[in-house]
């Protein structure tokens, strides 16, 4: 078959080549404690967008780390006899969490679902920190040049934490019976958050993203999702005298460092031919994971629909 990237014998041994902050447990886990002292305030209030026979829909608010008001799409079973699983759901780089119909599936077996609008874009989540350096192309520089805390996807990875503990809340939840499913950007925050929150029960990742970025520029793929790591070398290190700090900088928010954390059973769809998140680097993420895990693998299929995956992820999430 045609390659884009490493055989497929090799793809399954892969590690990455990015480095890990020494000091990578130790980040995460202030990280955490700050989360655990920030009073999420959540606000339920019916929406007007949809008006389900068998559901209740809710825009919910709480508050993120920093103060910032985050968003989310909430729906739940109406008049359920008994508390119920609910997944945790995570948009693609620059989206939203889209609309509300196509949630409803999972409710109609019974599941809540809350969806997720990621800080500063394309939804209603607000993004109030300030930050020193570059902010032009994309999200996972935003806070390079500042203090590791400043990373905004360091923030964004907490707000995934908060909505688990948010949602884990509510009376009409299973707290223990909690899922995460997401692809690209999505993929990579459905394992940041099983990553954050050990307690979740089930995690679906598809081809994610924020994995390896060094295996990125070494494949000459800093572009489309990943032209941000480009245009910060191109700014601030035309000559490359910094990279290592640079990777071992980004390395706080790689998820193949976050992954081994997770304890949920996963499950992910693998793209051999992807070339905006590449195999290896979705295989560093995977091969990371220590918990129960299979991966369905994709041989033609690059950054995409992979068919009957969604059909695959819903079978698996309603065994929550």
């Amino acid at each position: 078959m045609p390659l884009v990237d490493k055989p497929l014998a090799e793809l399954r041994e892969y590690r990455g080549v990015s480095p890990m902050p020494h000091d990578f447990d130790a980040f995460w886990e202030k990280a955490l404690a700050e989360l655990e002292a920030t009073d999420p305030q959540p606000v339920l209030k019916p929406t007007t967008a949809i008006q389900p026979r068998n559901a209740e829909a809710f825009d919910l608010w709480f508050t993120g780390v920093g103060g910032a008001r985050i968003y989310a799409k909430y729906l739940r079973p109406k008049n359920p006899s008994a508390a119920h699983p609910a997944v945790l759901n995570f948009h693609g780089y620059s989206g939203s969490s889209a609309d509300w119909q196509d949630k409803l599936s999972y409710v109609s077996e019974g599941l809540a679902m809350a969806a997720l609008d990621c800080r500063g874009q394309g939804g209603r989540s607000e993004d109030n920190t300030p930050v020193k350096g570059n902010t032009l192309k994309g999200h996972f520089i935003r806070g390079l040049d500042d203090a590791p805390e400043k990373l905004l996807f360091r923030s964004i990875f907490l707000d995934t934490a908060q909505l688990a503990r948010v949602v884990m809340s509510f009376e009409e939840i299973d707290a223990n019976r909690i899922g995460t499913f997401g692809g690209s950007q999505g993929g990579a925050l459905s394992v940041a958050c099983a990553s954050l929150v050990p307690s979740i029960k089930r995690c679906v990742s598809i081809f994610p993203f924020l994995s390896d970025y060094r295996r990125v520029w070494e494949m000459d793929l800093a572009k489309g999702a990943y032209e941000e790591l480009q245009t910060f070398f191109r700014n601030f290190d035309p000559r490359h005298e910094r990279e290592e700090e640079i990777f071992t900088r980004l390395g706080y928010i790689d998820i193949k460092n976050l992954a081994p954390r997770i304890k949920a059973e996963c499950l992910f769809g693998l793209s051999l031919m992807d070339t905006i998140c590449p195999p290896s680097t979705q295989f560093a993420a995977y091969n990371a994971i220590t918990s129960k895990k299979d991966g369905i693998i994709y041989p033609d299929f690059g950054h995409e629909g992979l068919p009957g995956f969604s059909d695959d992820a819903f079978n698996f999430l309603c065994q929550l």
